[in-house]
């Protein structure tokens, strides 16, 4: 019997279903794995039933929860030829939907076996919606695929390129390319829900631009690009690797500084503020205009830290955002920290 992907009758998987020995999943926290868990579907293959064919358009991924399988190959004088087993545990069927090309082989069951499938579009929402989610997903997969091609003379050049390019594309600004809100506010939300980490200090930045708008209104909206990507590098040069500087909309930034305390954070902020200060940027004279000037501008920045202040992230931003509109009120081009 074929089970034709577009026709499956799915089942929701059970409460005492775990994916904690799955390897997709490694390195997942709790709440991710519940997460995952509810856009997972459970199929059940009967021996030699017919996973998908070769050649088939794919819409899914899958893995093999208990049982075994097949993978076959056809020839030139049509017969099959046996490629590999899947094992429980392993998962397949994720090059179609990544790459959008049709199955390279015919997957058939050995014995009885339990799949785990995970259909395209929530493959795509969870890269889109939960980008740590994604991102940790895609590296197992990128790391499987180069295990994949040191053992075998096939290319996965393509999808490994892919991969890499989806992981940036999840998790950051395509302007300046520091993390989007997306990402960072799943680093809070993942630090707050782990025990352990919920301990440890950590500092929130929340920064704009100050009078954007008029540099806009005056110059045209590519200065105001220029100057925004000019603080945007400033910021990234002024961070340790492990902090989290992130653009959240327009001339908005924030920055998350793990293991980092009220002081720290201070000079962190303050370094920002009076390197903004001093850069001048060219930019064009007007919109339109093929004259350029040099023009500056200065940033307001405020300061919340967790766990003292807050835990949640709703409570840390509106605190940091708190003291940003008290820098602003005070008169602008200035750090404030919560209290």
């Amino acid at each position: 019997m074929n089970i034709n992907e577009n026709k499956l009758t799915f089942l929701s998987v059970p409460l005492d279903v775990s994916l904690t020995g799955i390897p997709l999943f490694s390195g997942f926290e709790e709440s991710e794995y519940n997460t995952v868990s509810k856009l997972l579907k459970l199929v059940y293959a009967k021996k030699d039933d017919v996973i998908f064919k070769e050649g088939d358009k794919g819409v899914n991924m899958f893995i093999l929860l208990s049982g075994s399988l097949s993978a076959f190959g056809a020839q030139s004088d049509g017969n099959q030829k046996w490629l590999f087993d899947i094992n429980p545990c392993d998962f397949f069927g994720e090059m179609s939907i990544i790459a959008h090309e049709p199955r390279s082989a015919t997957i058939c069951a050995k014995t009885d076996s339990v799949v785990l499938m995970l259909n395209n579009v929530d493959f795509y929402r969870i890269i889109s919606d939960y980008p740590i989610i994604g991102y940790k997903i895609l590296r197992t997969i990128g790391t499987v695929q180069n295990q994949w091609l040191n053992q075998s003379s096939k290319s996965y050049n393509d999808l490994i390129r892919w991969g890499e390019n989806a992981r940036r594309r999840a998790i950051t600004d395509e302007m300046t390319g520091l993390y989007n809100r997306r990402f960072l506010e799943e680093s809070i939300k993942e630090r707050f829900n782990n025990s352990f980490m919920n301990l440890r200090i950590m500092s929130l930045l929340m920064m704009d631009l100050d009078k954007i708008h008029s540099i806009n209104d005056r110059h045209g909206t590519k200065a105001g690009d220029l100057i925004i990507t000019s603080c945007a590098e400033i910021i990234r040069d002024c961070l340790r690797p492990g902090d989290i500087p992130a653009r959240l909309s327009g001339d908005e930034f924030a920055i998350l500084l793990p293991d980092t305390d009220i002081k720290d954070a201070v000079t962190v902020a303050e370094r920002i503020r009076e390197i903004i200060a001093d850069r001048q940027v060219e930019v064009p004279a007007s919109p339109g205009s093929s004259d350029n000037v040099i023009i500056s501008t200065k940033t307001s920045i405020g300061i919340a830290i967790a766990p003292a202040q807050a835990n949640t992230l709703e409570k840390f931003e509106d605190a940091a955002d708190t003291a940003l509109r008290k820098a602003k009120e005070l008169g602008r081009n200035r750090v404030e920290v919560f209290s």
